[in-house]
């Protein structure tokens, strides 16, 4: 075994049995590792964390070279990110983001631009960055980085620039030209400007991304694009996007856990 340290977002944690936790992390320098931590549940004082989902560590690990599970020997908290953990919306968002990265991403393969999303993307909400915005640019951007993005270049069936109309398909996984729009009779028409709105994501910065302004039908018809896509190539809906659709709360200002 070789041990090493890195800064770790946790994406979730399990109990096993009574006295250890199965936790997922999103590294700086591993990408998404898989480590059990013997003996936190009993006595918590050998760690400086809880571990708790969306936290922010730096962990020490010793990495097994025929096992995917490594022991994690110490992780010491950077940040709680304690003001997303007053809000229900908040919350929901930052779960939905971890969900969303163990989805889309694969074990052991790193990549710092993801790692640098989800801390800023948390850092940004635990500011009082609008959740609405964080959720739809986190999705962009993490579907650009996972290479699952969209083709929105031009018609993605027969690669003719896009002229006039065009229709979205889920299915083909971009734009069809009028052309082609037969090709999925359940692909949906797309504003121009919805399709200009996930390009810009796509190009800028996440604290760039948060000054665009999105009108109603701009941010209506993304959430509707983008849940489309992911819920078919994941095949299945997120957990976290089902409980935020159920409160109600997308869309929505922050409801606080007292309130």
């Amino acid at each position: 075994m070789s041990i090493h340290k890195t800064e770790a977002i946790v994406i979730n944690r399990r109990d096993l049995r009574e006295t250890s936790i199965i936790a997922n992390f999103y590294t700086r320098d591993f990408g998404k590792i898989t480590g059990i931590l013997k003996g936190i549940r009993t006595e918590p004082a050998k760690f400086s964390s809880s571990v708790g989902p969306f936290s922010y560590n730096e962990i020490i690990f010793y990495k097994k070279r025929n096992s995917s599970l490594h022991l994690v020997s110490q992780a010491d908290l950077k940040n709680n990110f304690n003001n997303i953990r007053q809000s229900i919306f908040k919350t929901g968002t930052a779960s939905l983001c971890m969900e969303l990265t163990d989805s889309l991403m694969p074990l052991e393969d790193k990549n710092e631009d993801v790692f640098n999303l989800i801390l800023t993307c948390l850092q940004e909400l635990d500011a009082g960055a609008d959740p609405n915005k964080i959720i739809t640019i986190f999705k962009i951007k993490l579907l650009g980085f996972s290479g699952f993005k969209p083709f929105l270049d031009s018609c993605v069936s027969c690669g003719n620039r896009i002229l006039s109309q065009s229709k979205f398909s889920s299915v083909l996984g971009g734009l069809l030209c009028e052309k082609c729009c037969f090709k999925d009779l359940s692909s949906r028409s797309i504003f121009r400007g919805t399709v200009a709105t996930i390009m810009h994501i796509e190009k800028n910065d996440l604290k760039n991304s948060l000054n665009l302004g999105m009108n109603p039908q701009i941010k209506k018809e993304l959430n509707l694009i983008l849940d489309s896509f992911l819920n078919f190539h994941l095949e299945k809906k997120l957990k976290s996007q089902k409980v935020l659709d159920k409160l109600g709360l997308t869309g929505s200002p922050a409801h606080r856990l007292t309130g």
